[in-house]
């Protein structure tokens, strides 16, 4: 026993202290044990962010919350390229450390920087000059839009910080560095959050910017997380560097990354278009649905994101295998991850029923929001068991290069079943914003076993990258 626990704390300093490993050789726990603890404590900061963020938020009232519950149902938009790219990211790095070939790992990223720069500039353009139309749009009431706009303008002109951020993690996991990306998180988010009260309510003879120095104080953190990012690809102190003779635009790799990105853009997109039409439909049921909306999902959050971070493990793992061309080791490294993943949020499912009533009064005290935000809470995660397997495939198929499976299961379950399901429930069957949180948790579980299914088919395999 006191051998284990040494082994324990010896892989735990490892993995924090991100010693460079060959995952296509040694054993697949111990891989998925280093790669998952940095991945794992990155979401946990991200989760940790969005739970303190919308807790001063909310001192503001429920029109800040409903603020920034549509603002960030737009930025999937910025969320579904980053992501995207991200993922192409991830495998095309992993299949070329898999291959042992890191001057191509380099050319890679840097072509990705690329496609970052560019889409993040045009986004963030059409979002500074857009930001009125785009809440009335969603649905917004006149007050929010007043009080709202600057902060919706912040953020979205600044989305080149939040996209950046997505793009270089992904390139580091795909390099069986996410030490890197844990810390550059972790930088972004700790300002963040520091920044947070200080910009909102203001110190000393500053009275601080109100809703909209929480945007500033996104947009700042992250963008020193960016810098601190680019410092570590381009010092050449690791396996993954960008050097001068990487820095030429190489359209087969271009080409190579849009036909992955397309499938990862799709899935987040199909995924965020889908939130964005049932926060819309929340909207109709007034503010405070919206801010018990908000509030449910940020605290569901904080329990995916390491749930996604553990997931991600599989998704370098798949990678790496299949560059050294070990097939079955690639489809073990998913379902023992999938294992590890259930437990985990079969724990969360526990705590979360017994405890939501409490844990939405630690962010809101306005009767209607806790109501609606503690019902949701203990509503969606009932199907928290079948997303730990889901989430797992997913990110198998993204790691092998094949992003389409999952968009096209997306599209089906969300868009052809979940939105119209959402809107009979909430509308017609008189359920109201339950409806929504019911139908929410029925289509995840229903998609996690869709994924299952296709993975279980190995057609990802045959995947080029």
């Amino acid at each position: 026993m006191a051998q284990r626990i040494r082994l324990f704390f010896t892989l735990f300093r490892d993995a924090i202290r991100g010693q460079e490993q060959d995952y296509t050789r040694i054993s697949l726990k111990t891989g998925i044990f280093l790669l998952a603890v940095p991945m794992i404590l990155e979401m946990l900061m991200e989760s940790l962010f969005a739970v303190v963020d919308i807790f001063f938020v909310g001192k503001l009232g429920e029109h800040a919350m409903a603020t920034v519950g549509l603002t960030e149902a737009m930025l999937t938009i910025v969320y579904s390229v980053g992501v995207g790219v991200s993922m192409a990211g991830t495998a095309l790095v992993a299949r070329r450390f898999g291959e042992r070939d890191y001057h191509r790992a380099g050319t890679v990223s840097f072509q990705l920087l690329l496609v970052g720069l560019v889409s993040s500039a045009a986004m963030g353009i059409a979002g500074f000059i857009y930001a009125e139309e785009l809440l009335i749009l969603m649905g917004a009431e006149p007050e929010l839009i007043s009080s709202g706009a600057g902060f919706t303008r912040i953020i979205m002109a600044g989305n080149m910080a939040i996209l950046l951020l997505f793009l270089i993690n992904g390139i580091f996991r795909g390099a069986g560095q996410p030490h890197l990306a844990m810390r550059a998180l972790w930088i972004s988010n700790g300002l963040n959050i520091v920044l947070d009260p200080l910009f909102i309510f203001g110190w000393g003879d500053f009275d601080g910017w109100g809703l909209e120095g929480a945007a500033w104080a996104t947009t700042l953190g992250r963008s020193v997380g960016v810098v601190y990012q680019l410092y570590h690809l381009l010092n050449g102190k690791h396996r993954l560097v960008i050097v001068r003779s990487n820095l030429k635009v190489r359209w087969k790799t271009l080409k190579h990354i849009s036909k992955i990105s397309i499938g990862g853009m799709g899935q987040f997109l199909v995924d965020g278009a889908a939130w964005i039409v049932l926060t819309r439909l929340a909207a109709d049921f007034g503010s405070a649905t919206v801010a018990g909306y908000t509030v449910a999902f940020r605290i569901l959050i904080f329990s995916l994101m390491p749930a996604w971070g553990l997931s991600a493990a599989a998704s370098t793992l798949v990678g790496q295998s299949l560059g050294a061309g070990k097939y079955f080791r690639a489809e073990l490294s998913a379902y023992y991850t999938a294992r590890y993943n259930l437990i985990f949020l079969g724990l969360v499912t526990g705590l979360y029923l017994v405890f939501a009533d409490t844990i939405v009064g630690w962010f809101t005290d306005i009767p209607e929001v806790v109501h609606v935000a503690s019902r949701g809470l203990k509503i969606t995660v009932l199907g928290y068991v079948f997303f730990a397997v889901g989430m797992v495939m997913i990110q198998a198929f993204n790691g092998a290069g094949d992003t389409k499976t999952p968009a096209y299961i997306n599209i089906v379950v969300f868009w052809l079943l979940e939105i119209p399901l959402a809107y009979i429930a909430a509308r017609y069957a008189g359920w109201g914003p339950d409806g929504i949180f019911i139908v929410i948790a029925f289509c995840h579980s229903l998609h996690a076993l869709v994924a299952l299914w296709f993975f279980r088919k190995g057609y990802w395999k045959k995947t080029k990258v």
